[in-house]
């Protein structure tokens, strides 16, 4: 089995690496030709120079998996390496990609032959490890010859991965998983935050998130990985808090109103990470203004840079 790997960054580096391990075949690139070379020589990844280079060290036909930022990069690529390949070869796009342009590349590569499979990955830093959760979608001939790619990815070859139907369905299912993603972390983040603000309770909050652990029905991994921070520190000073949004809640809120399904929470997260980055300061600053029109109310002087 083998598989072209066009992006070998944070994820696409640690997925060649799970791939080697069980046994599959890897051509990879990355726009860094260090990085292909430092695979080359710890995991076995067989190094290429260019794109044109992955297309021609593969046997047709080809599987081409680009795991690269969502949107103008993925879009680029798609357009370089479209007319290297050949009818009957498979394109898989890994990245976050919006699903009605997964839906709309599918349709445009199949005029040329070329199947594409638009798959969602969850896992982080932590996959190469404990294995990628895999949202699938696309033909079920292209799902099918990649099963043993899916299989190796995956926790288990028969857990945590699925052909979830056609082209666009996977970053679909992987869109809403991101939703929902936001509002866990939304929620405990106001919990802890709830927590901390009772000082005169002298409140171990690394003690609470471990008790939390076993046995709550809060229970999960993002708890673990916060469990785990917390051990060290529970001020967070340091911490600028800023909380970038990469995209996908944007959708999951549209596709909520678009398809006229309340979806307050993850709604209200998305909202949340956008007051983070300062877009309700001028907002607020205008909320303190009025009351103080109507109230006489005292506003606090802001800090000059």
């Amino acid at each position: 089995m083998e598989l072209g790997m066009i992006g070998l960054g944070r994820m696409g580096a640690n997925m060649a690496r799970r791939l080697r391990r069980g046994g599959v075949t890897v051509v990879g690139y990355n726009r860094d030709p260090a990085v292909t070379r430092q695979l080359a020589q710890e995991a076995g990844v067989q190094a290429a120079e260019t794109v044109q280079q992955v297309v021609q060290k593969l046997v047709p036909p080809r599987l081409v998996w680009l795991m690269l930022p969502a949107g103008e990069v993925t879009q680029q690529h798609i357009d370089a390496v479209a007319p290297l390949l050949a009818r009957g070869d498979v394109l898989v796009d890994g990245a976050n990609s919006y699903y009605k342009d997964s839906m709309r590349r599918a349709a445009q590569l199949a005029q040329r032959g070329i199947k594409l499979v638009d798959a969602g990955v969850s896992g982080g830093v932590w996959g190469v490890h404990n294995g990628y959760a895999l949202m699938v979608g696309g033909d079920y001939d292209a799902v099918r010859r990649l099963e043993t790619v899916f299989k190796v990815l995956a926790p288990a070859p028969d857990k945590g991965w699925l052909h979830c139907g056609p082209a666009g369905s996977g970053h679909f299912v992987k869109m809403v998983h991101n939703g929902i993603e936001y509002g866990m972390m939304q929620a405990y983040a106001e919990g802890f935050a709830l927590l901390k603000s009772r000082e005169d309770f002298g409140l171990d909050l690394a003690a609470i998130a471990e008790l939390w652990r076993h046995g709550s029905v809060v229970r999960s991994w993002l708890l673990d990985l916060t469990a785990e921070f917390l051990k060290s520190d529970q001020t967070l000073a340091d911490i600028e808090p800023y909380v970038a949004d990469s995209g996908e809640g944007r959708w999951t809120a549209i596709e909520a109103v678009e398809q006229g399904v309340p979806a307050p929470v993850m709604s209200l997260a998305l909202m949340m990470r956008f007051a983070s980055q300062g877009k309700s300061d001028y907002g607020d600053r205008m909320l303190a203004m009025m009351r103080k029109g109507f109230g006489g109310h005292a506003v606090k002087p802001g800090k000059k840079d």
